[in-house]
């Protein structure tokens, strides 16, 4: 309920248009690095991940084939893949976050919450 509710996060801590070109005064390339490695390594270690994983090679029968290149070209390409989306996402997120003033935020958080409400209530009367 706290996402109907609540209010979005304050944008005082948010970095100017001018600091947002460059990283943020208080990082270091050290620090970026570690947080990108941690993230990568929590990312290749989750569960749901590595299970989709194993069954999308499975389906596709990778592991039967013996053609250790076409295993090697579709990993890459997942991962390529992968790395362009966030590329991606996370340029789009960068152009529209100025446009976002905190009454679109509200919006968003209250939509939000009002759909994860609807799939609880979906989640409960189908368990009925």
């Amino acid at each position: 309920m706290q996402s109907i509710r609540g209010d979005p996060a304050s944008v005082e801590s948010a970095p100017t248009t001018e600091q947002s070109a460059v990283a943020p005064p208080d990082s270091n390339p050290r620090t970026l690095v570690a947080d990108f490695g941690s993230t990568f390594l929590l990312t290749l270690t989750n569960p749901v991940t590595i299970l989709a994983f194993v069954g999308i090679f499975a389906g596709l029968g990778v592991g039967v084939s013996g053609d250790y290149l076409a295993a090697a070209v579709l990993v890459a390409g997942v991962f390529a893949g992968s790395a362009l989306w966030w590329l991606v996402l996370s340029a789009a997120v960068d152009r529209v976050r100025e446009r976002v003033t905190p009454a679109v935020l509200r919006r968003v958080n209250q939509l939000a919450g009002v759909v994860i409400v609807g799939f609880g209530v979906a989640a409960l009367w189908s368990g009925l």
